[in-house]
């Protein structure tokens, strides 16, 4: 093998080594501060220079994009199990619902960056956000069918109710009960059945 190969080869190997190295301190970074942390900090902790991190990730939204396709792999992972396992409609969409509310709270702060993705397409979130509306509506429409789900609702609509659900949860005024009380209310407005659910009480385990 010539010395241009053998180098050419050392020069991949060491800019995919960064890469790795930046989203393991990236991701370490984000869970401590948010994702409205300084992307130059992240640089200065990764011990690379602002040049080399963006050569990798042109902006936030490209490291977060990649931080979570790990995430992306489990969510996909559970909506499989679930596909397979849970043939109940009603028990189907809102374990999914509950999952996908999972995903977006692996970051504080998770919620706005993929809010604004919806009307960005140059996003790299974009297509995330866009792939799991669809799965939205893949569990929604059965359970419409099922006449368990309201018909007027999208998949979207439920998307965006688990972003605000998620931003809620973190807001300032919010407390312990809160999580929960808000999911009640969420499924509220999409389930057709008039059984009250009351947060933190006796309830369907599968209930998320």
């Amino acid at each position: 093998m010539g010395e241009a190969a053998t180098g050419g080869r050392r020069q991949r190997t060491d800019k995919q080594r960064n890469r790795t190295h930046i989203l393991e301190v990236a991701e370490e970074f984000f869970a401590e501060q948010g994702i409205t942390g300084s992307m130059d900090a992240i640089a200065k902790r990764a011990g690379v220079g602002p040049g080399t991190l963006y050569r990798h990730f042109p902006n936030r939204e490209a490291l977060l994009a990649a931080l979570l396709q790990a995430r992306d792999e489990e969510l996909e992972s559970r909506r499989d199990a679930i596909q397979r396992d849970v043939t109940d409609s009603r028990d189907a969409l809102a374990q999914w619902l509950q999952a996908l509310s999972e995903w977006v709270t692996a970051f504080d702060g998770m919620p706005e960056p993929l809010r604004a993705a919806l009307t960005e397409d140059t996003s790299p979130l974009a297509i995330t956000c866009q792939g799991f509306i669809t799965t939205t509506e893949e569990f929604l429409r059965p359970a419409q069918r099922d006449g368990v789900a309201n018909s007027w609702v999208r998949g979207r609509d439920l998307f965006l109710s688990t972003l605000a659900t998620a931003w809620a949860r973190g807001a300032a005024m919010a407390d312990e009960s809160s999580p929960d009380a808000l999911v009640s209310l969420m499924r509220t407005g999409w389930e057709t059945s008039t059984t009250e659910a009351v947060p933190g009480g006796d309830q369907d385990p599968s209930y998320p």
